[in-house]
């Protein structure tokens, strides 16, 4: 089984998370511009075992897609240009930055440093894979319950 790796993609900023082998927990890794997530993400899938890429959809409270996600679609479009062989998935990623602001917040974290973005942006990463990895594992349950 490999890591999974969410992707919580920015114009600016790419907040990148990743499980651990056995696909238990959501793990923060870095924050980077996104030439160099993509780069990062080469070197990483060289590495270790990825099964799968998971970036966040920008979508409204309506559920139709935010201005954003046309960058989050590109993002994930060179993804799997670049990593052919790793399957390539969105999801949606409404309030997990507000989420990942009051984890950061119940953390402890200072004021000072809960202003540093990049620590949101792969905070939110993780909350978004996390929530990918509940929402992968609720339905699996409901195929068993109807088979």
């Amino acid at each position: 089984m490999g890591r999974l790796l969410g992707i919580d993609y920015g114009a600016k900023r790419v907040g990148i998370a990743a499980t651990d082998e056995l696909q238990i927990a959501a793990n923060a890794l870095d924050t980077l511009p996104p030439a160099a997530a993509l780069a990062f993400l080469q070197r990483y899938a060289a590495t270790h075992e990825v099964e799968a890429v998971v970036v966040g959809m920008p979508v409204n409270l309506d559920g139709q897609p935010s201005d954003a996600a046309a960058g989050a679609r590109n993002f994930a479009a060179r993804l799997k240009k670049l990593l052919p062989d790793v399957e390539v998935d969105t999801f949606d990623e409404r309030f997990t930055s507000k989420l990942a602001m009051q984890a950061i917040i119940q953390a402890g974290v200072k004021k000072m440093a809960r202003r540093n973005k990049a620590l949101v942006d792969k905070v939110s990463a993780c909350i978004m894979l996390q929530s990918y990895m509940e929402h992968r594992e609720m339905i699996v349950n409901q195929k068993k319950v109807h088979d």
